[in-house]
């Protein structure tokens, strides 16, 4: 069984969790929710060992990276289930580069730089913000959710925002199931949906 401390590190309602040793699962991951969400009646989402999802991160090593640095300085928790790659600037992310990331199986992408008018290289924030809406389109053209793919402005002291961002990125990866790419993981998620409704 996990132990009451592996427990409050991997339930992120932390500050009311009264889960007992004995309810805990001893496969928990990080960022699972417990029956104490369950019980006060919040509607949450919730991880599976069949499903862990995986996301992609393109950071701008002048702010969103060091952003993402001073998070783990803080001590701040959010799922792991990021991916970083540090990138000069986002400008240097290429649309080729994002749709390869849902290529090989991605949940989720999002590219992370310096505030409009901030960037070192004067416009790469806003060059990957037009390349990112484009991909979204292409993505809605393929079949694939544009909600998975998604564009930060996050500066070097702005650590719990891309704390927030990394929990946002994760809840909808979860929301929105595996990336269809990956046939069989998908249709296992797809079999433990619960059937919607049928309107009367």
């Amino acid at each position: 069984m996990a132990s009451a401390e592996a427990h409050r590190f991997a339930c992120r309602d932390r500050e009311g969790c009264e889960l007992k040793v004995r309810q805990a699962p001893a496969a928990l991951a990080p960022g699972f929710i417990c029956n104490f969400t369950q019980q006060t009646g919040k509607k949450e989402l919730r991880m599976t060992e069949e499903y862990y999802p995986k996301i992609i991160g393109f950071c701008c090593r002048w702010c969103s990276y060091a952003g993402a640095d001073l998070a783990g300085s803080m001590r701040l928790q959010y799922p792991p289930t990021i991916r970083i790659i540090m990138v000069p600037c986002t400008g240097r992310v290429d649309i080729l580069h994002i749709l390869t990331a849902f290529e090989n199986g991605a949940d989720a992408v999002f590219v992370s730089g310096c505030h409009e008018g901030d960037c070192h290289y004067l416009r790469g924030n806003i060059q990957a913000l037009k390349r990112v809406v484009r991909v979204k389109k292409v993505l809605k053209q393929i079949g694939i959710e544009p909600e998975r793919l998604e564009m930060f402005h996050i500066s070097s002291g702005e650590g719990p925002k891309f704390a927030n961002m990394a929990q946002e990125m994760t809840d909808r990866a979860v929301r929105l199931g595996p990336n269809p790419v990956r046939l069989e993981a998908r249709a296992a998620w797809e079999a433990i949906q619960p059937q919607a409704e049928v309107a009367v």
